[in-house]
């Protein structure tokens, strides 16, 4: 069974430099389900489209002309604007990313960085936007904040929670396609077997599904896709 088109992720840009701000539109836009709905050069800005448009995601730098992305993303919360904000920025002090980090933003990506990691962190929104609910049980909490919930669910031996959530995402940021291991391992960074063992697990703990390719000769192919 084909598996429901991705559901489009609406993007606002809040950077100053038009030239970074391009070159991250384009790479989001890679992804035909990604879709920049908007560009702010400023605090104010910032703070207009983001009532005006209600993004899914905010790409957020920290220095702006007329103030910190940081002090804009505090005001936020305080406000309850709880949309997935992504730091981009050349900013590293421990301050700001711990500051950051205090107030819930998804991912911090620091200059420069490469277009396969920004849609990780595309990636990364949408699997969260997955578990998604209005109420939350602790297990359902702990998918959200991708936390280990026991040891009963514990993580068998080789396969690391953090390797296994890029993997996921890798699946999501793929759907409606499967892929194969081989096609997981070069996106992430793993070799085919590692990317395998991830993916099997997935299989396992019902978080993917497996569909075999018949070609002409010779064993199917294993294919895996999310589970919608």
């Amino acid at each position: 069974m084909k598996a429901a088109k991705t559901a489009t992720v609406r993007v606002l840009l809040v950077e100053d430099d038009l030239r970074v701000a391009r070159v991250n539109r384009e790479w989001l836009e890679r992804d035909p389900d990604v879709h920049v709905v908007g560009t702010a050069v400023n605090c104010a800005q910032a703070s207009e489209l983001l009532r005006a448009l209600t993004p899914d995601l905010v790409l957020l730098d920290v220095h702006l002309p007329d103030g910190s992305g940081a002090e804009l993303l505090r005001g936020w919360r305080a406000a309850g604007q709880w949309v997935d904000v992504v730091m981009v920025t050349a900013a590293g002090d421990e301050a700001t990313v711990r500051g950051s980090l205090a107030y819930g933003v998804l991912d911090y990506l620091i200059k420069p960085f490469g277009g396969s990691r920004l849609a990780e962190a595309v990636a990364r929104h949408r699997l969260r936007a997955r578990l998604t609910q209005d109420t939350f049980n602790q297990a359902a909490l702990d998918r959200f904040r991708g936390v280990q919930a026991s040891e009963e669910a514990a993580l068998p031996k080789g396969v690391d929670v953090h390797t296994l959530e890029r993997v996921a995402a890798c699946l999501i940021q793929a759907l409606p396609e499967p892929l194969s291991a081989e096609d997981v391992g070069t996106r992430v960074g793993l070799s085919r077997v590692t990317a395998w063992r991830y993916l099997e697990f997935l299989v396992k703990s019902g978080q993917a599904e497996l569909a075999h390719l018949y070609g002409a000769a010779g064993r199917p192919a294993k294919l895996y896709r999310a589970r919608e």
